[in-house]
């Protein structure tokens, strides 16, 4: 740039060979010229042709004018290359004359430095006058004493003896310090010199230093007979005791529950520190992460959940990521990937304990709540898939170092799922595969993505009795489900009963057509089963008038109470059918091979969150007619619009059962079951969009909220309503999923998955844990104000 006539010039070994322009050896950086022949470079590019260094300039070279052209070693790369072609003679006679007139110059100044090492005589400026007023000279007249002694005892010995100054008058004369008014000179001004030191300071304790040793106690507790324990008791001694202390206990019990003897004071000052303006330090640590190159490359984390019972124990599952068209067409390694549930330990985490396989991806999972083996997922293709990792559950255990301190699950309710499960052989090497053990038929399935699960509670009405049955488990409704194609399903789970009459038939079958099963009836039942696990109630849900369906992504169920019929007919199944057209938003189906009991009324309650960002709350009843054995169904439902995307989570909070928060899009919600104008709190549209979020499990007021940049949004709503509190960064793409765990009083986790397959285990800060002392109060009062503000 600035220097058309300089052309940069890459020369190799061998063409620095041929011309002599070696570097260090023909050309230096002092000496960095070289005159080339216009002739030779000519030839070479002769010879070379394309494959000869000086190509790439054979217009500049052949249009030189001179006879020889000048190649500058350029060791720096000013211009690019080791060397560079000066194209003009003008700029080569300058170049020359200007290293010329650089040598020259060295060569001067080398003899000036000679020339320096002649001494000159020290001329005088006036500082000698300066150090003479600075330098220190005696100005009073020094005082002289004469001391004289007799010539003949020069030389004469000495001796010393002892002898007490008390006992001679004038021995010694004692002076003492006064202040004399004479001298009393006040200083205005005096030159000082100061050097700064660390701050010292000296620092003492109490604490008597013993020599340390070790020691050693052992007691045994002491044992009283019968007979010495009523003897004690009915003593004069226990008598007195009892009547002198009886009044200062009677006080201490008043003053009990006047006040609360245990209240930490020291807490308590550090939240008052805090709430006045103190800004405590808030953060998320990072504690652990988990990936796979065979199982999460190329792969989004949809779901992650913590073990209900084992600490340190997490399961994720993933789907694929979402393609272009072009990746599509050039790839097709999705069509190998393996559909699994992966279980991570903290304790071992270099490979995953357990891995579940399914036959989809896995979008949502739960663990059940009555026994934490049982898993039931869904997945993208509409099916719901049951495992059973009972057989793994000590193995699960012994990676975990205090797992003796965790009660052990297998003492929960029993399951019906026990007793079916088909197993592969474990590998001592790598991680067990565990199969399915049951999944729901596909024409009976979702027919979209399963985005929502949910285990229900176990509240079975039995009108007959008048209370609850908690032994019937084959009667409950165990499972509901959502997807986007505008249904919500409830399953019940397949019983021992139902798997052994279908084993049976099958075997029946294979005798009649004289072919014997090459394997165990249990190494094929569980994909035969497919085809007989079917939902017992499902709920379409579309608009009256329009006939608009809305496809629910998230669902929050509220209530269900349902009683079954005894009826030895089997007919009797067929009086559940498709309710009538004009029911509002709901139709009713169902598909079940019980024939000695029918569901005779079901009620629920629930929240639905859909695609379009709509939330929907439906109370939904249905009771079978009596007379026309026709299921008769009654719904009101209202229906909020605030959300413009779809809506990802939809969550009950943990401290207030009317509580619940919504999400997606750039906003987020806060709805109270019961009022009707609209959420009691809401945020404005953000820059980008939310993606996920969990309330906290110990502190009322707060909630986390992920983001597509990868950060995390802390609210906390006793600090700020209009924005987050906090906010910190996790992951440099989309957070798809976060999951809060409380491994102890102390200790707090937040799982935090994003979509390139990575989860990050988060420890959340002390702040975040511990609630102050009256927030879940403060909280509730904020939520009342907001529902007296929206009146």
């Amino acid at each position: 740039i600035g220097h058309p006539e300089i052309f940069p010039l890459l020369l190799t070994a061998k063409t620095q060979e041929i011309f002599n322009c070696r570097p260090d050896e023909d050309v230096t950086e002092k000496n960095c010229f070289k005159c080339i022949k216009k002739e030779d470079i000519i030839q070479n590019l002769k010879t070379r042709a394309n494959t000869s260094d000086f190509h790439p300039l054979k217009k500049v070279i052949l249009e030189y004018p001179g006879e020889e052209l000048l190649v500058v070693f350029d060791p720096k790369l000013q211009y690019g290359q080791n060397f560079y072609i000066v194209a003009s003679e003008e700029a080569k006679e300058n170049l020359l004359k200007s290293a010329a007139t650089a040598e020259e110059t060295e060569e001067t100044e080398e003899n000036r430095e000679e020339t320096l090492e002649v001494h000159k005589p020290w001329v005088s400026l006036g500082s000698e006058k300066e150090v003479e007023e600075e330098s220190v000279k005696e100005r009073d007249t020094k005082i002289k004493y004469k001391i004289s002694r007799v010539r003949r005892k020069f030389g004469a010995p000495i001796t010393f003896t002892d002898k007490n100054a008390s006992d001679e008058k004038d021995s010694y004369a004692e002076y003492m310090p006064y202040e004399d008014d004479t001298f009393s000179i006040k200083m205005l001004e005096r030159d000082v010199g100061v050097q700064m030191v660390p701050k010292v300071r000296e620092i003492s304790t109490q604490t008597k230093w013993t020599y340390p040793k070790n020691a050693s106690t052992q007691y045994c507790p002491r044992h009283l007979s019968n007979e010495e324990k009523a003897e004690s008791l009915s003593s004069e001694t226990l008598k007195e005791f009892l009547t002198s202390v009886h009044i200062r206990m009677e006080i201490a019990l008043q003053q009990n529950e006047i006040m609360n003897v245990f209240f930490d004071d020291w807490k308590a000052l550090t939240e008052d520190e805090t709430s006045s303006g103190g800004k405590p330090d808030v953060y998320l640590k990072a504690h652990e992460s988990f990936t796979d190159v065979e199982y999460l490359k190329n792969r989004a984390i949809s779901c992650v959940h913590w073990h209900p019972t084992i600490h340190g124990l997490i399961a994720l599952s993933t789907i694929e990521q979402p393609l272009s068209e072009e990746q599509v067409n050039l790839s097709n390694k999705s069509l190998l990937h393996q559909s699994v549930i992966l279980l991570w330990s903290f304790f071992d985490p270099i490979c995953p304990q357990l891995i579940l396989k399914a036959p989809e991806d896995i979008y949502c999972f739960q663990f059940s709540p009555s026994d934490p083996n049982i898993i039931a997922g869904g997945c993208v293709n509409g099916q719901i898939v049951l495992w059973d990792i009972s057989k793994y559950e000590k193995k699960l255990q012994s990676t975990n170092p205090v797992a003796d301190e965790i009660p052990d699950s297998s003492e929960a309710e029993p399951t019906v799922m026990a007793a079916w499960v088909v197993q592969p052989e474990e590998s001592s090497t790598e991680p067990p595969l565990v199969i399915h053990c049951a999944a729901s038929s596909i024409p009976y399935s979702h027919t979209k993505p399963t985005t929502d699960i949910h285990w229900l509670p176990s509240n079975f009405l039995d009108e007959q009795k008048g209370g609850t049955s908690e032994n019937r488990d084959e009667n409950r409704l165990q499972l509901v489900t959502c997807s986007p194609d505008c249904s919500i399903i409830f399953w019940d789970i397949p019983s021992i009963e139902h798997r052994e009459k279908f084993l049976a038939e099958k075997v029946k079958e294979q005798k009649g057509s004289n072919m014997l099963p090459d394997v165990a009836d249990t190494d094929y039942a569980d994909n035969d089963l497919d085809l007989y696990w079917k939902p017992l109630i499902k709920i379409n849900l579309h608009e009256r008038d329009t006939n608009t369906e809305y496809g629910p992504t998230r669902i929050i169920l509220r209530e269900l109470q349902y009683s079954y019929k005894t009826s030895g007919k089997a007919k009797s199944l067929s009086a559940l059918k498709a309710l009538p057209k004009e029911s509002p938003y709901t139709e009713m189906s169902t598909s079940s091979s019980r024939n000695l009991e029918v569901l005779e009324n079901i009620s629920t309650n629930f929240f639905a969150g859909n695609e379009d960002g709509e939330v929907v709350y439906s109370h939904w009843k249905m009771k079978i007619d009596t007379n026309s054995a026709k299921p008769v169904s009654q719904k009101h439902s209202q229906k909020y619009t605030l959300h413009i995307e779809t809506i990802n989570t939809l969550q009950k909070s943990p401290f207030f059962k009317d509580i619940f928060l919504s999400i997606g899009g750039q906003k987020f919600a806060i709805w109270k079951e019961g009022v009707a104008s609209g959420p009691i709190l809401q945020s404005s549209c953000s820059a980008g969009r939310y993606t996920a979020g969990q309330w906290s499990l110990t502190r009322p007021g707060v909630f986390f909220i992920g983001r597509d940049n990868g950060n995390i949004d802390i609210w906390d709503l006793l600090k700020k309503t209009h924005e987050p509190s906090y906010f910190q960064n996790i992951s440099k793409s989309i957070i798809t999923f976060i999951s809060p765990s409380s491994a102890s009083a102390e200790q707090h986790f937040l799982a935090v998955s994003d979509d390139l397959g990575v989860l990050h285990i988060l420890e959340i800060c002390q702040t975040l844990c511990h609630p102050s002392s009256n927030e879940h109060a403060s909280v509730l009062d904020y939520f009342e104000r907001e529902v007296k503000y929206l009146k």
